[in-house]
């Protein structure tokens, strides 16, 4: 009888909090195997201007906060469990970065990177000894060079793009592609771009029915999709005082757990749709997010003489 215990998150967005209690994984919930799959950069840089006097201006949640040196400190920590980027500047680099979006954009990359390595830093004094198999990859908000940062470190891996096998004799394919969203993230392709990009994966696997399918997009219309539609001023739609929701997902996605039936399939990608879902003889997870609250959603998966023997979502 073989058993491996799977714990699966997602879509923390640059929340160090959540980071840190994702490597804290194999002690507090037992698992052999932890997968971190998909859009671990944060969203936004949050400026922090130095004024005359010695203070600080800046705009975080809608308010605009005046703050003394002494109380800067603990807004930035305040920040960065939101997974959002503070950076201190003057006046004249303020005024140059809201007219030059290539810098911002330069400015914002340095930041994610430099947030990716210093959890890598975090991973190899966290994990080493843990004796738990780690598997890290980035999603459709990671930029490409995430997936180098993420290669340096010893006691995890980067799977993207690749099958490997895990604890228990399990295959497992991954990829942080996604069908085009309204915000043109880095990681986007057409149904036929990642119809090319799974069929290259599946073609790997040795055996299906012991495989897990690790996808950073749901499968469409599996209930794991769902999101609010907008406008096209990227605004939510309300129809009776009730967002107007849609599935998101991918076709393509989709098209392959119906072809293949693997054993399991890991999702994310669409916050709201924490849940479960049968796609034949698949069980299909996506575990949500609450990163901006420090939140870690995530999900066990037990796995026992190739088949899911239970499932259980947490949140901590």
């Amino acid at each position: 009888m073989i058993q491996t215990r799977l714990f699966f998150a997602t879509d923390i967005h640059g929340s160090e909090d959540c980071f840190i209690k994702f490597l804290n994984a194999p002690r507090f919930y037992k698992a052999d195997v932890l997968i971190l799959s998909g859009d671990l950069s944060g969203k936004m840089l949050v400026p922090i201007v130095a004024s005359r006097g010695g203070t600080f201006e800046t705009d975080f949640l809608g308010v605009h906060r005046v703050l003394s040196e002494g109380k800067v400190e603990e807004l930035e920590a305040q920040i960065r469990r939101t997974g959002s980027y503070p950076y201190r500047m003057d006046h004249e680099t303020f005024k140059k970065l809201s007219v030059d979006r290539s810098k911002l954009e330069d400015l914002f990359s340095s930041l994610m990177n430099e947030r990716i390595s210093r959890w890598v830093e975090l991973a190899e004094q966290k994990l080493k000894g843990s004796g738990a198999e780690v598997y890290v990859s980035g999603g459709n908000d990671d930029q490409p060079s995430v997936d180098a940062l993420l290669r340096r470190s010893t006691v995890f891996k980067n799977p993207e793009g690749e099958v490997v096998r895990i604890r228990g004799g399990y295959e497992m394919i991954t990829c942080g592609w996604a069908n085009p969203t309204p915000w043109q993230t880095p990681r986007e392709a057409s149904e036929g771009e990642l119809r090319e990009k799974l069929e290259v994966l599946v073609s790997g696997v040795q055996s299906m029915a012991n495989c897990i399918f690790n996808i950073h997009v749901p499968p469409f219309d599996s209930g794991l999709d769902l999101c609010q539609k907008l406008d096209e001023e990227l605004k939510p739609i309300f129809s009776g005082g009730q967002p107007v929701m849609f599935s998101s997902g991918s076709l393509t996605v989709r098209s392959f757990i119906e072809r293949c039936q693997p054993l399991l399939g890991l999702h994310g990608h669409l916050h709201e749709s924490r849940g479960a879902a049968r796609i034949g003889r698949t069980l299909c997870l996506n575990p949500g997010s609450e990163y901006a609250q420090a939140i870690l959603r995530g999900v066990i998966v037990d796995i026992e003489n190739d088949r899911v023997k239970s499932h259980l979502f947490t949140s901590g």
